[in-house]
């Protein structure tokens, strides 16, 4: 049975996209009562990092009585002090005399280069070769999972203030990653037979109409490719425009190619961005995740830790609750990545673990597939899953999560404590000279006496606490 017989669109809920950029921010702030000097500053950091919204977000997710403050603003709007004073401040000045554009963007461009457009290796690292040749638009930083960038979906419904792809947004080809070649993608994944789950991403690739998508998708399923097991889509779509599956002129043809993924015999999953529990209250929200389901493919849901948006135990336990009523599965909770306004809206480790543990503890087994607080990281996933004193040493405990060394994942290690720590780089080895995917140094442990070292410290915890 199609899916468009299986639940009816809302025609009283259909409206047209309508998007506002960085031109409609004098107006739009203006709303939320900002003063002239501060509409400015928010200009100039707009300069810097990408601004968009539209009229869904503006009209059914704000609250706009509570804004400036209220979170779901702070989401979308940027804030002008994200950035630095003395990065603000120039570029203010600039707007403020009617500098030439080119000025403007030259000083835009100076402050985004400090602000690490491309964390954890991205480009150095990340990029495959097809016959000695780099792949644009693909990475690949473990061996089961390729990413795949398409060109036409390098931009959303709207924009999140701590993107960490804001890089793909603020119009400098070379900070962006983007293929449109299928073919060269298809060949890649043919002789990498130990891939087993493609990630489609950006940007939204839901930004994409259904025609376009289709592009992406069907040559996955192709013949060679039987060793892909999932395609995975990475969206905020449901979020930010809902109305993408229930009553937009293509929702139902996009049902329909779920559907042909699914009885390609592959699992298709939409990792969708849930940042606050009320971009779950619309109705219409509800009506798109049943849609979607009914095509089968399942969805899960993640979003970073965020200062000022979500930083709170009882946001995150409502958040995961909701979703799973809704029939949706919580996967993670990140950490804010060391790149854009990081130092703006990071939490320390150490808070975040807490913030963690106190929601996963208000929910039942079902919600408790959610993992985190985690970094994506150069060396991979690194999931702080607490600080605990061992040896009277007070420390993080961690582990991988994902690790470009396969054989890291799942293994506990152990950091000096530190409050103020907000990224992996922030933290130092505890019980050992180095963690367990630093090189290891000439002369230095090997891998198996770090493996001795590791059991005598957690032999020694487990006494300890007997």
């Amino acid at each position: 049975m199609r899916v468009q017989q299986l639940l009816p669109v809302v025609p009283a809920q259909g409206r047209r996209f309508h998007a506002y950029s960085a031109k409609h921010l004098d107006q739009l702030t203006s709303r939320a009562g900002l003063s002239d000097a501060e509409r400015l500053a928010v200009r100039a950091v707009a300069t810097v990092l990408p601004f968009r919204t539209n009229d869904y977000v503006l009209d059914s997710l704000i609250d706009w009585s509570a804004a400036p403050e209220d979170p779901i603003y702070r989401l979308v709007f940027p804030q002008a002090d994200m950035l630095p004073a003395e990065d603000v401040g120039p570029i203010a000045a600039m707007l403020s005399r009617g500098a030439p554009d080119e000025e403007i963007q030259g000083a835009a461009h100076a402050v985004r280069m400090r602000l690490n457009p491309h964390p954890a290796g991205q480009l150095a690292l990340n990029t495959p070769a097809l016959a000695d040749e780099p792949l644009p638009g693909v990475q690949h930083k473990y061996p089961e999972t390729v990413l795949v960038f398409p060109k036409q979906g390098q931009t959303c419904h709207a924009y999140c203030t701590y993107c960490f792809r804001w890089a793909q947004f603020v119009g400098e080809p070379d900070l962006k990653i983007a293929t449109d070649d299928m073919a060269r993608v298809t060949e890649y994944l043919r002789s990498h037979q130990q891939v087993t789950s493609v990630l489609v991403t950006g940007g939204d690739p839901m930004i994409m109409g259904a025609a376009v998508l289709r592009r992406y998708l069907e040559p996955l399923l192709g013949p060679g490719l039987e060793h892909l097991e999932s395609i995975r889509i990475g969206t905020k779509s449901l979020s930010y425009w809902p109305q993408r599956f229930v009553t937009d002129p293509d929702a139902d043809d996009t049902l329909r190619l779920f559907e042909d993924v699914s009885a390609a015999g592959k699992t298709l999953a939409l990792m969708t961005h849930f940042s606050h529990p009320r971009e779950l209250e619309p109705v219409l929200v509800g009506t798109a995740v049943r849609r979607i389901r009914s095509a089968g493919a399942i969805i899960r849901t993640q979003a970073p830790l965020i200062r000022s948006i979500n930083d709170d135990a009882a946001c995150w336990s409502r958040m995961w609750r909701a979703q799973l009523r809704l029939g949706m599965v919580p996967y993670y909770m990140f950490v804010e990545r060391d790149t854009g306004p990081q130092g703006y809206f990071a939490v320390p480790l150490a808070r975040a673990a807490e913030i963690f543990r106190d929601a996963y503890s208000t929910v039942s087994g079902l919600c408790r597939t959610v993992r985190g607080p985690s970094m994506s990281a150069t060396p991979g996933k690194v999931c702080v899953d607490g600080v605990t004193e061992i040896a009277d040493q007070k420390v993080f405990v961690l582990h991988m999560i994902q690790s470009r060394d396969p054989s890291l994942v799942g293994r506990p290690f152990f950091a000096e404590y530190d409050p103020d720590a907000v990224w992996l780089t922030d933290l130092r080895p505890a019980f050992a000279g180095r963690f367990p995917f630093d090189d290891v140094p000439a002369g230095s442990e090997s891998a198996s006496d770090w493996d001795s070292k590791l059991l005598a410290v957690n032999c020694a915890g487990v006494a300890q606490a007997g």
